[in-house]
């Protein structure tokens, strides 16, 4: 364990670069956690054990030659684990193993931030006194951190295989299509495979409203509304009536 009782030393253990950047992101959010290093592959991952002293690990389970799960099974001593992945069929297999928590990709601060409160839970009963990350639920300017206050202008969309950085300003519209999404960008879209309720969890409730129930626009997008019409840009989209009240004391 650290030397220093108040800090929880991590480690992450991923091969996606944008993956170790969300949960790079999400720890300098969090006053108690320390990042040691961060690992491409579980080679570099046991050198950083044997080097640094370790109480969390962010372990990826689906990496090449080694995979988090195999190199769970390995350590005679793990520190405390939190796995990190695409796919939920780990999910089991991953609880046998006696993990603290299992989180999906992308993956949004507040989820990060229970997860790291049942780690801090666990070292408190081993003797380690940390301070909880408190009022994560009631924190309604999702782009800052409840913890430092720090602004950020981005979030992060799994599409396509891959975790896609987003910057706010660039998002004009989310559409909803049964089981996925659309996120219209400029000229593009990403298509994700993601509930529209976990999207506006994810937004900023100051940049973006739930205009239908089928549609997320950002605010700064809006050219005109022409009765229960919104134009963004060419495209047009429908304002649901239990939502056009609420539009129209935020605009």
């Amino acid at each position: 364990m650290s030397s220093n009782t108040n800090t929880i030393n991590c480690l992450i253990i991923d091969d996606e670069p944008l993956a170790q950047e969300v949960l790079a992101t999400h720890i300098a959010q969090v006053a108690t956690l320390t990042l040691v290093q961060q690992c491409n592959n579980a080679m570099e991952a046991f050198e950083a054990l044997h080097k640094n002293k370790i109480d969390l690990i962010f372990l990826d389970i689906n990496m090449p030659v080694i995979s988090g799960l195999n190199f769970l099974r390995s350590l005679k001593e793990p520190p405390a684990v939190i796995l990190t992945t695409a796919y939920t069929e780990y999910a089991i297999e991953g609880y046998e193993l006696d993990v603290v928590d299992y989180l999906l990709k992308p993956i949004p601060f507040d989820r990060f931030a229970k997860a790291v409160n049942k780690v801090i839970s666990l070292l408190e009963k081993q003797g380690r006194p940390i301070a909880t990350i408190q009022d994560i639920a009631i924190v309604n300017n999702k782009n800052t951190s409840p913890t430092t206050g720090i602004q950020k202008d981005y979030f992060f969309i799994k599409s396509d295989g891959k975790l896609v950085k987003l910057n706010y300003t660039d998002v004009k519209y989310i559409e909803g299509m049964k089981d996925y999404l659309k996120v219209h960008v400029a000229n593009n879209y990403y298509v994700v495979h993601q509930t529209m309720k976990s999207m506006e969890d994810q937004l900023p409730a100051d940049k973006f409203m739930r205009i239908h129930k089928s549609y997320i626009v950002a605010l700064s997008a809006i050219k005109s509304i022409d009765g229960n019409i919104i134009h963004i840009d060419k495209d047009t989209i429908p304002l649901g009536s239990s939502y056009k009240d609420t539009l129209m004391k935020v605009i």
